[in-house]
Order: structure tokens, then C-alpha cells, then sequence
């Protein structure tokens, strides 16, 4: 099964109120593998960037000033996505941003129902315990020593491992089991069918072995079995 690991970053919290899109990383998995493609983009917001956005993920109004607008990507980046699921750590906020970028140039809105939110998941798995991408690393012991700042692919990265975790662990496919199973079967089958028959085994002591056997229980002192 595809599936898209996603993550923005942006100028703000509310969309509706004109914050905007500025990065956006997209890791594809393949039954909970990763294919090694991506999606990567920065985008100028036409407007300014507050500080305590630029704190969290670094990206100056110099730095984005020279970047694509959203809508000369935008159609790489929906063939990318494809109708595969779209995971997002609180998917919410990464929905609410894509759409109205979306909804700004006349494309239609993402379907939630194909949002996967790994907060949701979190949440049902380990109950009352901290949610962040940071804490889940944490917890299940993902290096993240290199994320000073946030970064929309990066996170994507670390997302991908988390969510990993989150649905099973890292176990080899469904899929890639049964075929190995498979294979498997047909090669014993195919080995014991050509191998040389042989002579069964005696499964019987020989008179010799009983004699042996009972002098050895003859020389244990005081044995239970004659309590």
C-alpha cells in the first residue's frame, strides 16, 4: 500500500486569518517502507514573516523571497501525493494550510478522509503520555540529533519512523512475508524432493545399551523412584 508522510511549514496558526505556506516535504512509503522519492518545496507567502515563526523553523522573508509561488508547484506536487493517504503529525493544522492554498488558486480541497493523523494514533496507543514528534522519537529511541529547527522534509523523516512504530513496529511487510513464505515452501519442497533417501534409523536399544542402562540405575544410592 503507498502511502504519503507529509509535513508544512508556514507563517503562522490560522490560515484563515492570512497566514501562509512556505515548505512543505512529502516522504512516499510503500507498504510502510520507504521508496526513497520525495517531494520537497519552498514557497514565498507574498508577505512578511513573523519572528516567532522564523524561531521555530528558520526560514526568513530573504531567504523565501525568491521562491516559487504555491501555484507554480502545486500540480507537481498533487501528481506526487497521487490518492494515496496523506499522513501528518496533528494532520489537522497540515490540511488546513494546504487547502486554503489550494482553495486560493481555484483547485479543489484535499479529501480529509484520507488524512491519517499520528497524534490520533499516539494518543490511543499511549494514553496521557506527551505526543510530540520530539517524545515519540524519545520514546521510541529515533535519532533526531540533527533537528535543531524544525524543517517540513526532515520532520517528514523522522515522521516516517514514528509512524512506523506507531502501526506495528518494524516488521517486514504483509505482503513481502507472504511471498518470501512462499518461496520458502517451494524450496524445501523442491530440496527434500531431490535429496538421496536413506536407511531409517534405529530407534530401539540394543541389548548391550538396556544392560548398560540398567547398572547405572544399580549404582545410584538411595534413588527416589524406590522411596
Amino acid at each position: 500500500m503507498r502511502e504519503i508522510i507529509f509535513d508544512t511549514e508556514t507563517t503562522g496558526l490560522d490560515p484563515k486569518g492570512g497566514d501562509r505556506l512556505v515548505e512543505i516535504g512529502c516522504i512516499e512509503m510503500v507498504n510502510r517502507v520507504e521508496t526513497g522519492n520525495t517531494f520537497h518545496a519552498y514557497f514565498n507567502p507574498e508577505r512578511s514573516m513573523p519572528s516567532a515563526a522564523e524561531a521555530v523553523h528558520g526560514l526568513s522573508e530573504a531567504f523565501l523571497a525568491d521562491k516559487p509561488l504555491f501555484a507554480t508547484r502545486a500540480a507537481e506536487f498533487l501528481e506526487f501525493i497521487g490518492d494515496a493517504p496523506l499522513v501528518a503529525h496533528n494532520a489537522g493544522f497540515d490540511f488546513g494550510f494546504v487547502n486554503a492554498e489550494l482553495d486560493r488558486i481555484g483547485l479543489p480541497p484535499l479529501d480529509k478522509g484520507r488524512m491519517i493523523d499520528t497524534v490520533a494514533l499516539a494518543r490511543v496507543r499511549h494514553p496521557g503520555a506527551k505526543l510530540s514528534l520530539d517524545a515519540l522519537c524519545s520514546r521510541y529511541g529515533i535519532d533526531r540529533s540533527h533537528r535543531t529547527r524544525h524543517g517540513a522534509l526532515l520532520d517528514s523523516e523522522l515522521l516516517a519512523q514514528v509512524y512506523v512504530e506507531l502501526t506495528g513496529g518494524r516488521q517486514i511487510g504483509l505482503e513481502l512475508a507472504a511471498e518470501v513464505s512462499e518461496e520458502l515452501v517451494v524450496t524445501m519442497t523442491t530440496t527434500s524432493r531431490d535429496r538421496p533417501r536413506r536407511a531409517p534409523r534405529p530407534h530401539t536399544a540394543s541389548e548391550a545399551e538396556l544392560a548398560a542402562h540398567a547398572a547405572f540405575l544399580e549404582s545410584v544410592k538411595s534413588p527416589l523412584w524406590r522411596s
